[in-house]
């Protein structure tokens, strides 16, 4: 048996009974998860919670037309096939893009952790908050998820692996007359959650919240934290889309191989160096780790296998699904970005004025680079000092731009979610303040 996946004879029954159907190939993605998330609201334990989910998607070619089906929790293997096959009538045939290979489990990374853990981890961070803001409210959430993942297909590939980690957020909430705060942050880790630090964050930043501050409007320095550097990346990692390359509708299209971000760059993808592991993509592709900008020069979009094909040079391990009712499509997994040699402290003290943004509300930039967002937290530097939190400022500019030239990264890189980013200082971007 698989491990951790109850009935291992269903994969096989799909492929096989796919083939008996009439389709020329077959493959048959399953995730499960297992999450026990504790909650505290208020500042006291609200519940505790345990859930699993099984899912099972289907895709196969009849007459090299793709039809894809999925099911949950337990499924009949007749009515699976018989949608996948019904959706494939409707759709043109293409190139059947299928991972040849054999069977493989590759090591379980991660520990599980006891839900008496989570909760004293959750506990603990409260109670050091409150220790120093006792009139702070918190909410906090901490989880141990565990995720197990099998693809198979006719072509003799079967591949799984097992992944287990830790994730904590905090929100603290202080609420002084009519002026209402909140600052909040997270982390994801292996093994065991660095409770310390997470604190000292956001100790941090209730401790430079507590004075108000005013900004001129006008262009400005501003720090981005490496909580909120997440948005100029994430226009980075679209431009990188071999996808978006073949649509013309990446800025970067003819760019390979010339400088198009400031040396001070190098982001790379490695696909074993995070909190989550992953070593083959939803395509069966084992993934490796490639640079993409190397000191600001492009060299390498990444892909799938329709889009590799399309461009040349095959796929390079990035094929992956949104949900599991999705085909594949170029994406990326556990992005890093070499750090800087300064810490945030030492940037902020190089200025003479500027801002630091640490929480944005709004979706940030799309592939344009262009933004414009409210700083949902943020602080005015003088001197190179914290003055104070900053209210009703936005900030504006343009990602290719910023990153161009001028820019430094601190040495305080983290994960935010699957992207390894420190903060970034970024010149002359336009400050409105009300």
């Amino acid at each position: 048996m698989e491990p951790g996946l109850p009935d291992d004879s269903l994969a096989e029954q799909l492929l096989d009974l796919a083939l008996r159907r009439g389709a020329e190939a077959a493959e048959v993605l399953q995730s499960q998860s297992r999450s026990r998330p504790v909650f505290f609201e208020a500042n006291r334990l609200k519940q505790l919670e345990s859930s699993a989910a099984l899912g099972t998607a289907l895709r196969l070619w009849v007459q090299g037309r793709p039809g894809l089906a999925v099911a949950y929790g337990n499924v009949d293997a007749e009515a699976i096939v018989d949608r996948a096959m019904a959706i494939s009538t409707l759709n043109e045939p293409e190139t059947i893009e299928i991972t040849a290979g054999t069977a493989q489990r590759y090591p379980d990374l991660g520990q599980d952790v006891s839900v008496e853990q989570l909760m004293e981890w959750g506990q603990n961070l409260i109670d050091q908050i409150r220790h120093v803001y006792p009139e702070v409210l918190c909410e906090v959430e901490m989880e141990c998820d565990v995720e197990i993942t099998r693809l198979l297909n006719t072509s003799g590939l079967d591949c799984s692996y097992s992944d287990t980690t830790l994730s904590g957020y905090v929100s603290a909430e202080w609420i002084r007359g009519d002026d209402f705060l909140s600052v909040s942050d997270g982390q994801t880790r292996r093994g065991a959650l660095d409770i310390g630090s997470l604190t000292d964050l956001i100790l941090q930043r209730l401790g430079w919240a507590e004075q108000v501050a005013s900004v001129k409007s006008g262009r400005q320095p501003v720090i981005f934290t490496a909580k909120a550097a997440d948005m100029l990346w994430g226009t980075l990692q679209t431009a990188l889309s071999g996808k978006r390359v073949l649509e013309r509708s990446s800025p970067w299209s003819d760019g390979l191989g010339q400088q198009m971000t400031s040396p001070a760059i190098t982001l790379l993808q490695d696909p074993e160096a995070g909190p989550f592991s992953c070593p083959f993509d939803d395509e069966g592709t084992p993934t490796q780790r490639l640079v993409f900008i190397d000191q600001g020069v492009l060299t390498l979009f990444y892909c799938d296998r329709r889009v590799g094909r399309q461009l040349g040079g095959g796929s390079t391990g990035n094929g992956f699904r949104p949900g599991l009712g999705s085909y594949p499509t170029p994406s990326l997994y556990n992005t890093l970005i070499e750090p800087g040699r300064r810490t945030l402290t030492e940037l902020i003290a190089s200025l003479d004025e500027g801002v630091l943004v640490d929480q944005i509300l709004g979706g940030g930039a799309g592939i344009s680079g262009d933004f414009s967002v409210n700083i949902d937290l943020g602080y005015y530097i003088r001197q190179g000092k914290i003055l104070g939190r900053l209210k009703d400022t936005m900030v504006a500019g343009n990602v290719y731009a910023a990153l161009k030239d001028n820019l430094e990264l601190g040495n305080d890189a983290d994960w935010n979610g699957s992207c390894y980013t420190p903060s970034v200082l970024v010149e002359g971007l336009s400050i409105t303040s009300g």
